[in-house]
């Protein structure tokens, strides 16, 4: 696709975003309306994003286009869920070879039909980039002083300096005045670090309390780990061919009724995870800036900067056009990823419903 028919494809769907943002139709959830004479009408239960329907032998899971984060509700932005869950559905038919999934069907663009499976309650967080926003990210951490990361010592020097510090040594000079690694930096490798899953805030927490503190057992934990560093570094893989970085992501596992361990909730979707451009990377790290990105970091920096989106009891508003271009990235991503074109739905909420009457 030349520059020009990008530019232009690009203004269509953020007229098309806009249109849909104006008139109010973002999928909430809230109209999701079951006619009885049609089959079963199942009890909602409402997540962050995702809402559940107990269909007796199976769950029907709805994403909305609601954007959460900071624990908090943050913005409806058009077309989210629809990206979320067909990414999701991309990504657990890649992936299925590495580890069994609890996807069935994608009856509809914002519905997986999957199995019931009993999650654990942790989730695995893998990263290979020092970045973040939030209270757990490695970055915020880092900024606080923490050296040891969910069991991972990290260092007080920067990757990229390592080279010229061994040179330095071996000329007999003394480093002195290191600042740290950097804000984006390349991990020296790929780290897992999980997060617990509790009501209030979520916590970091290494391998051995886990074990410890009877979240999980040895086998279960070995299990859901080599998958999780397997499916990201498939992630990373296909991302990069591509032209983008998985910079990092987190997964959740559960078992099925036959004690089968499965990959479930979402996978690599820009709401899980960091995508920066490749292209891009090395250039505006050296000059100090933010790596372009398309995710909702850019989303959470706005909190970050116009309140305290952990303390506030009101936050402010998103502005319109950040909202709308949040949701033209994730489309970008979505077809990026993917390799097909973004088919923007009606927004109709009766059509899930009539969905998930049919699964």
């Amino acid at each position: 696709m030349t520059m020009s028919s990008q530019t232009a494809k690009d203004h269509d769907y953020t007229q098309k975003i806009a249109a849909a943002y104006d008139a109010s139709l973002q999928i909430t959830g809230a109209n999701v309306a079951f006619d009885t004479a049609k089959g079963i009408a199942p009890t909602r239960l409402m997540g962050k994003v995702r809402d559940r329907y107990d269909l007796e032998s199976k769950l029907a899971l709805v994403t909305t286009d609601r954007q959460s984060g900071f624990d908090r509700m943050l913005a409806l932005v058009p077309y989210k869920g629809q990206v979320l869950n067909l990414v999701s559905a991309y990504w657990f038919e890649v992936t299925k070879v590495i580890v069994p999934n609890h996807l069935l069907a994608v009856p509809h663009p914002n519905v997986s039909i999957v199995k019931k499976c009993t999650p654990f309650p942790i989730e695995f967080v893998v990263r290979s980039y020092m970045t973040g926003s939030t209270s757990t990210s490695i970055w915020k951490n880092y900024q606080d002083g923490v050296r040891t990361y969910c069991g991972h010592d990290l260092p007080d020097f920067s990757n990229s300096r390592l080279a010229d510090s061994r040179i330095l040594c071996l000329l007999d000079f003394t480093i002195t005045g290191t600042q740290g690694m950097k804000k984006n930096e390349k991990l020296s490798k790929t780290i897992l670090t999980p997060t617990t899953k509790e009501e209030e805030h979520d916590r970091p927490i290494s391998e051995s309390e886990i074990i410890a503190e009877g979240w999980m057992n040895q086998e279960d934990f070995d299990v859901c780990a080599k998958a999780a560093l397997a499916v990201f570094a498939k992630g990373q893989e296909i991302a990069a061919e591509r032209g983008l970085i998985l910079v990092d992501t987190k997964y959740e596992f559960g078992k099925d009724a036959d004690g089968v361990i499965n990959l479930i909730d979402e996978v690599n979707t820009p709401d899980s995870s960091r995508y920066w451009l490749a292209d891009s990377y090395e250039q505006r790290i050296a000059a100090g800036k933010e790596p372009d990105n398309i995710d909702k970091e850019f989303l959470r920096l706005w909190f970050r900067d116009n309140c305290d989106p952990y303390k506030d009891e009101v936050l402010p508003d998103a502005p319109k056009d950040l909202v709308v271009e949040l949701s033209r990235r994730y489309i970008k991503l979505y077809e990026t990823i993917t390799g097909k074109d973004f088919e923007f739905q009606d927004g109709a909420e009766s059509a899930i419903a009539e969905a998930i009457q049919k699964s």
